[in-house]
C-alpha cells in the first residue's frame, strides 16, 4: 500500500498497542439493578490491552521512569504483584525492550502465571498470606531480586505515581463521561491507587461525591478506617482487592466509607453480570458491582453511581463456578 495513503489516514489506526491505554468506556447496567431508581454504571478497564486497569499505572510509572534517566536499555523491572500488574509491565516491556520478574502468591490464577511467562517474563511464586515484613513474602522477595539484579524496582503499594495515574487518567474520565452528575463511585482497594486518585480527582470537582471503599470480607481495611486498628487478615478468594497490610499510597482523606463484600456474592454478581449485562469481570469488579447493589436497596434514590470493574473474567477460568 501507498505510505503516503497510509499517512492520509492516521486518525483511524494507532500508532502503538501502548496508545490504546485508557479512554475506557462507561455503560449504563440495564438488567441487574431492577428494585432500585438507582443508575449504576461500570468503568470497563478490562478494554485496557492488557486486559485490565493496572496498564495506566504501569505506563505512567515507566513514562516517568524513562523522562528522568531511571531506566537503561534492556533494564530488568521487579514487582511484586497479584498478576494484573505484572501483565500490565510484561506487554509494555515486550514493546519497550525491558526485562521483568514478578514474584507472585502461589495461589494467583493459573491463567494469569501462564500468561506472564507467555510476554517472557520470569514468575516467582511465593507463600500466601504472609505480612508485609515477611523475608518469605512477595514484596520482600521482589525487593531482594531487584537489589541482587540490580532491577528497577516498581513497588506499586508505596509508589506515589500509582494514584497519581488514576488522578490524572481515571477521575478526569470519569467525571467528563457522566457530565459531572455522579453521585457516588464504589471502588475495590487493592494498592488503594485507583481510590486514592479518583478520589482525589472527583472530591476536587464536587466534595459531595461520595467515595466508597469495597473489600472483601476478612481484609483490614475497614477495621483500620473505622477504629485505627490493624486486624488480622481472614481468609479471602477474590484477586487483586482486600490486604493484610496498610499500603502506603492509600489515602483515607478522600474516602467516605469502606465496605465489605462476601466472596460468594463477589463471585455471584460476576456470573449475574455476564447472564443479565453480557459483561464479564473478573472477581473484584463482581465485589464492586455488589456493593453498589447493596448500596441501591439501602438507599434507594435518584442517584448516579459508578463502579469500576479492574480487569475481566477471562483471567479466572479455573476459580469462577459454572
Amino acid at each position: 500500500m501507498d505510505l503516503a495513503r497510509i499517512e492520509q489516514h492516521k486518525a483511524t489506526f494507532s500508532s502503538s498497542i501502548l496508545d490504546c491505554i485508557g479512554n475506557t468506556p462507561l455503560v449504563k447496567f440495564n438488567n441487574i439493578n431492577i428494585d432500585s431508581r438507582t443508575n449504576i454504571y461500570a468503568k470497563l478497564e478490562f478494554l485496557n490491552p492488557s486486559g485490565s486497569i493496572k496498564d495506566r499505572v504501569a505506563q505512567y510509572i515507566l513514562n516517568n521512569a524513562e523522562r528522568n534517566g531511571l531506566l537503561k536499555p534492556g533494564q530488568l523491572i521487579v514487582e511484586s504483584t497479584s498478576g494484573n500488574m505484572g501483565l500490565s509491565f510484561a506487554m509494555l516491556s515486550a514493546v519497550k525492550g525491558y526485562k521483568c520478574v514478578f514474584a507472585l502468591p502461589e495461589t494467583i490464577s493459573k491463567e494469569k502465571i501462564r500468561a506472564l511467562k507467555l510476554f517472557g517474563a520470569e514468575v516467582v511464586l511465593t507463600p500466601r498470606g504472609l505480612p508485609y515484613s515477611d523475608e518469605k513474602s512477595c514484596y520482600k522477595v521482589a525487593q531482594k531480586i531487584a537489589g541482587d539484579k540490580n532491577g528497577f524496582y516498581i513497588n506499586q503499594y508505596f509508589n506515589i505515581l500509582n494514584p497519581e495515574a488514576h488522578y490524572f487518567t481515571t477521575g478526569p474520565e470519569i467525571w467528563e463521561q457522566t457530565d459531572g452528575m455522579v453521585d457516588v463511585v464504589l471502588c475495590g482497594i487493592g494498592t488503594g491507587g485507583t481510590i486514592s486518585g479518583v478520589g482525589k480527582y472527583l472530591k476536587e470537582k464536587n466534595p459531595e461525591i461520595k467515595i466508597i471503599g469495597v473489600e472483601p470480607v476478612g481484609s483490614v481495611f475497614r477495621d483500620f478506617f473505622r477504629e485505627g486498628i490493624l486486624v488480622k487478615e481472614g481468609h479471602f478468594e477474590v484477586e487483586g482487592i482486600g490486604k493484610n497490610f496498610i499500603p502506603g499510597v492509600l489515602d483515607f482523606n478522600y474516602i467516605d466509607e469502606i465496605v465489605q463484600i462476601s466472596d460468594d456474592q463477589s463471585f455471584k454478581t460476576v456470573n449475574d453480570l455476564i447472564n443479565l449485562e453480557g459483561v464479564f469481570a473478573g472477581g473484584s469488579g463482581g465485589a464492586a458491582v455488589g456493593a453498589a447493589l447493596n448500596y441501591a436497596v439501602t438507599n434507594n434514590k435518584d442517584i448516579n453511581i459508578v463502579t469500576i470493574l479492574p480487569d475481566t473474567g477471562m483471567k479466572y477460568l479455573s476459580k469462577l463456578k459454572d
